[in-house]
């Protein structure tokens, strides 16, 4: 491919998935329910793989992963739908995730109904920060930061089926 530049091939990011979930294990290991909140599509699958490695680590916590659709292009008239009621994050460790943290919009907005909840804690996940904040966020839990001008893009590949086709890259 010409004009990509490749940042994480399929090894990395698993290993990098892997490290994630075991940071969030060792920041939660007391606790009893964790719930990934993965932001539609590509957080999701993100959300999905660190639930199956955090389930290795912690057999005894019990993971729950919850798909949010954020509209990206409209986020304040259209509300962030999710897959489950939210009862189910009450008094639950809730970590928000998603694959590129760019200006922060996507998870500010991914946030916003889970702010009418008493969650016990929240934090955030993502596979690449690209520091180009423009929304009060951060990262908790960052595979990658990745220094990058604002007309570059950084895309993340993830397969549904599985993790041997997956990559990052920029263009």
């Amino acid at each position: 491919m010409s004009g990509h530049t490749e940042i994480l091939n399929e090894k990395k990011i698993r290993q990098k998935i892997q490290r994630i979930a075991f940071q969030i294990y060792e920041d939660n290991y007391e606790e009893q329910d964790i719930v990934l909140a993965g932001i539609a599509p590509r957080g999701y699958i993100f959300a999905k793989r660190l639930e199956k490695y955090i389930n290795e680590f912690a057999p005894h916590i019990q993971t729950k992963t919850v798909k949010l659709t954020v509209d990206k292009i409209n986020p304040i008239e259209n509300k962030t739908l999710l897959e489950e009621p939210l009862e189910v994050f009450e008094d639950k460790v809730v970590i928000v995730v998603d694959d590129v943290l760019n200006s922060g919009k996507t998870l500010i907005y991914g946030i916003r109904d889970l702010l009418n909840v008493s969650i016990k804690k929240m934090s955030t996940a993502v596979l690449i920060d690209r520091n180009h904040k423009r929304f009060p966020i951060g990262t908790h839990y960052a595979g990658h930061k990745l220094s990058t001008t604002l007309q570059e893009h950084v895309h993340v590949k993830f397969t549904e089926e599985g993790a041997d086709h997956d990559k990052v890259y920029l263009e």
